[in-house]
This record gives C-alpha cells, sequence and structure tokens, in this order.
C-alpha cells in the first residue's frame, strides 16, 4: 500500500502542509477548528509522521532516552510503560539503556548514547538521578532531563517523586498499632536517596511511638530477593530477634518471607513482614504482603510529561502513595 505522507494529510484536511506539521509538532498558534481539523485527517488516514523526516525538518530526534540502573525487573518495566505511554501521544520514541553505576565505562557509554542516537532529551531513575557526574556530563552537554525520585540538588531539573518518608512512617506506624515493639529495616542501598528517605521515616514513627531505634535491627540490602534474605537470616540471628520486618523493596521482603517460611515461623503470628512498592510480586506471594503502593508508572508518565513540555527546572511533581494492608502483618 501506498504510504500516506503528510501532503495527503494537508489535502484531506483543506490546509497547508506547514500547518499540518505545526499541529504535529504541537506548536501553538493554530486554530482550534484548523487542529481539529488535521487531528481528523490524521485519524481518517492514520497518518504515521517518518522520524527521519521530522528530525531533518526540526533538528530534533523525537526520541527520548531512559537511562536507569535498578535491581528491579518490575520498576524498569513499570518505568517503562508509562514513559512509552505518555511519549506514544506525541508520537516519540522510547529508547531504554540500563547503565552499571559502578562502571568506569559509564559516562562514557552515557556521552556516546547521546552522541550517536541525539535525544531530545534524558530520564534518570534512582540512584541515577543523584549522581553527581551524570548530573553534570548532561549539564556540560546542554541536553534537557527530568529526575525521578532524586533526593538531593532540588531545582536542578524537574522531577517526579512520592514522599518516601510520610509512606515509610505510615507503614512503621501501622506495625507499631499491631502491637510489635522490635521492628526490623531492611534498608536499600546507601546510594540511594530513597533508602534513606525510608529509613529516616522508620525512625520517625519509632520515636513517635516512645520507641529508641536500634542500629542492631537495622541490616542494609540491595532491594533485591537475595539480600533480603540475607539480611532476615541476620535479623533473626540476633539475641532478641524482631517480631516485625519492614523491608524497603518488596523483591527483600520476598526474601524476608522465604527465610521466615524455611524456619517454620508462622506470619504474621510469629513474625510480620512488610515490603514497600507493591509490586506485582506483593500480590503473588504467601501471605500477601502489606506494602506501600508506589506508583511506579505514573512516576515515569509524568516524568515524560515534564520532559516533553520542556518543564522549568524548579517544576517538581508529587505523586500519591497508599498504604495497602495485606495478611503479612
Amino acid at each position: 500500500m501506498k504510504r500516506v505522507t503528510i501532503r495527503d494529510v494537508a489535502t484531506a484536511s483543506g490546509t497547508s502542509i506547514k500547518t499540518v506539521s505545526r499541529v504535529l509538532n504541537k506548536e501553538r498558534y493554530v486554530g482550534a477548528d484548523t487542529r481539529e481539523r488535521v487531528e481528523r485527517a490524521v485519524a481518517d488516514l492514520n497518518f504515521r509522521p517518518s522520524f527521519a523526516a521530522r528530525s531533518l525538518a526540526g533538528h530534533r530526534s523525537f526520541q527520548v532516552a531512559l537511562v536507569c540502573d535498578n535491581p528491579s525487573p518490575a520498576y524498569v518495566y513499570a518505568m517503562q510503560q508509562g514513559i512509552r505511554d505518555r511519549c506514544e501521544v506525541d508520537g516519540v520514541r522510547v529508547l531504554t539503556q540500563p547503565y552499571d553505576r559502578g562502571s568506569p565505562r559509564l559516562l562514557a557509554d552515557l556521552d556516546a548514547l547521546i552522541a550517536t542516537s541525539g535525544p531530545d532529551g534524558i530520564i534518570l531513575t534512582p540512584p541515577l538521578s543523584d549522581n553527581d557526574e551524570v548530573l553534570a556530563l548532561l549539564a556540560a552537554r546542554a541536553i534537557p532531563f527530568v529526575r525521578v525520585s532524586p533526593g538531593t540538588r532540588a531545582g536542578l531539573a524537574p522531577a517526579t517523586f512520592i514522599d518516601n518518608v510520610t509512606a515509610a512512617k505510615e507503614l512503621t506506624a501501622h506495625l507499631i498499632e499491631r502491637g510489635h515493639r522490635r521492628i526490623a529495616h531492611i534498608a536499600g542501598p546507601r546510594d540511594y536517596a530513597t533508602s534513606a528517605q525510608r529509613r529516616a521515616g522508620y525512625e520517625a514513627a519509632l520515636l513517635a511511638a516512645g520507641i529508641a531505634p536500634e542500629t542492631e535491627l537495622v541490616v542494609e540490602g540491595r532491594y533485591d530477593f537475595a539480600s533480603g534474605a540475607e539480611a532476615t537470616e541476620v535479623l533473626l540471628a540476633r539475641p532478641a530477634p524482631p517480631t516485625a520486618i519492614f523491608a524497603g523493596s518488596d523483591e527483600m521482603a520476598a526474601g524476608a518471607l522465604m527465610v521466615a517460611h524455611r524456619r517454620g515461623l508462622r506470619i504474621p503470628t510469629d513474625i510480620a513482614i512488610a515490603g514497600f512498592g507493591d509490586d506485582a510480586l506483593a500480590s503473588y506471594v504467601w501471605p500477601p504482603l502489606t506494602t506501600v503502593r508506589q506508583p511506579v508508572r505514573d512516576l515515569a508518565w509524568q516524568a515524560a510529561d515534564l520532559l516533553l513540555n520542556r518543564a522549568t527546572p524548579d517544576e517538581l511533581r508529587e505523586v500519591a502513595h497508599a498504604l495497602i494492608v495485606r495478611a503479612s502483618t
């Protein structure tokens, strides 16, 4: 079949090629009636703009890049979905590029991505959203970027986030309300701002209830299943083990569940276990996990919207979280 061109859209809508281009590029100064005619013609003809042609005409690639280094496949997948959902509205493609933040080639590889793909902007997820070298490189390249869940230098770039401190405080308070006093916390890696934020909320809830935080009840994990299991083994080996565990991610909480089952502990009778994130995993394990719903897809959609709308650096969008109580507590 013959490919539908921008000239066909102009003819069908009774406008010029230049006007169609303005509508496709979301430019201002196009009348509402004219815009509606063009959009109707685009839909009727099932017109799909040529990325190559648009790039040559507007000096844009019509691509954005998601740059991530996260151990949770569920988090990365939800982030991709949210960004893609928003970008499809504007006919923009999404490149997803995973990186190892510990690699000596991190900056060189990111610089190569910018040079070869020429994305119109970049979305950074934790912990790269707080990586000073990465931020300096993007600033030097003068490429627009948006940060997801940053913990430092607010106002450096547009950002989306949830209130991790309040969320962790609410979850810990729930455990306290269930009668627990020895509540352990499996924290995330220390180079994630979210790890420190969730620990701060956990400690704030303890102090509010008159419970002194104990360093021996906090063990650092890596936001993955294996580290959750390892941390739980350490915690349960303490002379006075906890009666409840709040893990900083659902994957670490699932690792804690596995260890508790293996030891013959009844959940939540002998020990309560809660996570953070509300990944699909939280509903699949047994018993289902009490957790904090972190709407990653919404965080991603809002991040892409900030990028595509060229938001100012001081624009920060908070996405609502929710405490989800299930059988594990």
